[in-house]
Parts: C-alpha cells; sequence; structure tokens
C-alpha cells in the first residue's frame, strides 16, 4: 500500500466517525425534555434556567 492511500483511508474513516458522532450529539440534543438544555461539558441533559 502506499503512504498516499494510507492517509487517503485515514482521512476517509475519520470524516466517517465524526459524523456519526454528530449524528448521535443530534439525537441526545433532541431527547432533552421541556425546560432542559443539552450540556456540552457534561454530556448530559441540565435544568435550564432562565434569568
Amino acid at each position: 500500500m502506499s503512504t498516499k492511500f494510507i492517509v487517503a483511508a485515514f482521512v476517509v474513516l475519520m470524516s466517517a466517525s465524526t459524523a456519526i458522532a454528530c449524528s448521535q450529539h443530534s439525537q441526545q440534543v433532541q431527547s432533552c425534555g421541556a425546560g432542559t438544555v443539552w450540556n456540552a461539558e457534561t454530556q448530559s441533559c441540565t435544568k435550564q434556567i432562565s434569568g
């Protein structure tokens, strides 16, 4: 295998894994209940405080 092929394969795999991670994140955001928001730091839904 050539170096170019290995680099190209790596880029494709990384792009795919990034797309999967983004789609999972979107699903988690949408699953937060009313009055809660997605907290990227804790990777969970937290109560929204308005003010």
